[in-house]
């Protein structure tokens, strides 16, 4: 295609860069004509507008935060429930395992009453019973302590005028607790007065 047939066509080419390359000045565009920032005006303009309803748009930012905040603590709270529950089966279970291990326990402690823990058997007996001490099994029910219905059970009652209150003055079988949950309670012998 030649010159001649390109100016016939009336195809023309427009450098709409703002600054000219040649003389580095600013560039005015002409009248009528849109410049390249025009279009950038425009949105700013637009957005102008649009600040009145800035309002709005806070009060639904407000209304997504404090949903956003009223599901970050139901998760916090589920959270901690959920950790509750995890540590209130874990004693659960935990005492119930004590529990099925207690005639063991009972054996080795008549054992010792009649001398008959001697040897590796003895070694055996103090090792679970250290053991059990240490998950957190606690003994209780010893002669002198003031006699408690929910902790103790009376097989036996007696008067004496030494005592004020009724009070333990002889242990069946000890009695057992795990985390504040009496596993056993304690078979006594309770003294009273008249």
């Amino acid at each position: 295609m030649s010159e001649q047939d390109s100016e016939e066509t009336g195809i023309r080419f427009t450098d709409k860069r703002r600054v000219d390359p040649e003389t580095n000045q600013v560039r005015q565009p002409p009248a009528g004509e849109p410049g390249p920032l025009d279009a950038f005006e425009a949105e700013f303009a637009e957005a102008s507008l649009v600040e009145g309803d800035i309002t709005g748009v806070e009060a639904k930012v407000a209304e997504l935060t404090g949903d956003l905040q009223r599901v970050h603590a139901e998760y916090a709270n589920y959270r901690k429930r959920v950790e509750r529950d995890r540590a209130a089966e874990r004693e659960r279970a935990v005492g119930q395992a004590l529990v099925e291990l207690l005639p063991v326990v009972d054996d080795i402690d008549r054992a010792r009453q009649h001398g008959e823990l001697d040897g590796a058997f003895r070694t055996v007996g103090e090792a679970l019973e250290s053991a059990l001490a240490r998950i957190g099994m606690e003994t209780f029910g010893s002669p002198g302590e003031a006699f408690d219905p929910t902790v103790h059970e009376a097989l036996t009652t007696e008067s004496r005028d030494e005592v004020s209150e009724p009070t333990v003055v002889s242990v069946y079988q000890p009695g057992y607790r795990y985390a504040g949950r009496v596993l056993r309670a304690a078979r006594v012998a309770v003294a009273g007065t008249d």
